[in-house]
């Protein structure tokens, strides 16, 4: 690997801290072959490890920011596995995305730092790639009936609204409701560290 692939690689200590949990659910979730879309993939370091230990699995990283875009790419150089393609550049909120179909589809800390469109493209792109059964697996810090599961998630809140006024910890209640509207189902709540929890959503027949 060259001296710009280096520079290019990006890394997140958050992603090093919640890979292992995260993939701890997707073994029990995702198909055992086939092609995962993991979308908003920031540096790339989750496309690498869950690759290497889902390895039946074709793994396609994306992002919108073409910084992020060369991070991944940098990581997807030096694994150098044949299961991890190139990233793509997608941008959630404006279609049509540069890809037709997945097997499952995976979204890791994208709902709460961004537009509550950009919630609804994502449900509408995995309703629209997305066979009857296949999941949408998402994760990150929620509300649930209005409430926040721990102080701290509260404080996040306040703060990334005041960032911007238009992010925030999404309510699952809200979820679902967008879920049926975009011919998806929650089938499972899984409460993971740092009173994060990982949703998995299924696509309706």
């Amino acid at each position: 690997m060259g001296y710009a692939s280096v520079m290019a690689k990006g890394f997140a200590p958050a992603a090093e801290r919640n890979r292992q949990p995260i993939l701890d659910v997707l073994r029990r979730v995702l198909p055992g072959t086939g092609l995962v879309l993991e979308v908003a993939s920031g540096t790339g370091q989750h496309a690498v490890f869950f690759s290497e230990h889902l390895s039946n699995l074709r793994w396609l990283p994306s992002d919108a920011s073409m910084e992020a875009l060369r991070s991944i790419n940098a990581w997807v150089e030096e694994s150098n596995r044949e299961n991890l393609l190139p990233a793509i550049d997608l941008d959630v909120c404006s279609p049509p995305w540069p890809i037709a179909n997945a097997d499952a589809m995976l979204c890791i800390n994208m709902i709460h730092i961004s537009p509550w469109e950009a919630t609804e493209s994502l449900f509408r792109g995995a309703q629209a790639l997305l066979a009857p059964g296949s999941p949408l697996v998402t994760y990150g810090p929620y509300r649930h009936h209005g409430k926040h599961s721990a102080p701290s998630n509260a404080a996040f809140d306040e703060s990334l609204r005041s960032r911007n006024p238009r992010w925030g910890v999404r309510d699952i209640d809200e979820l679902v409701e967008l879920a049926g509207r975009t011919g998806l189902v929650l089938q499972e709540r899984v409460s993971m560290p740092a009173n994060n929890m990982t949703l998995v959503w299924a696509r309706v027949p």
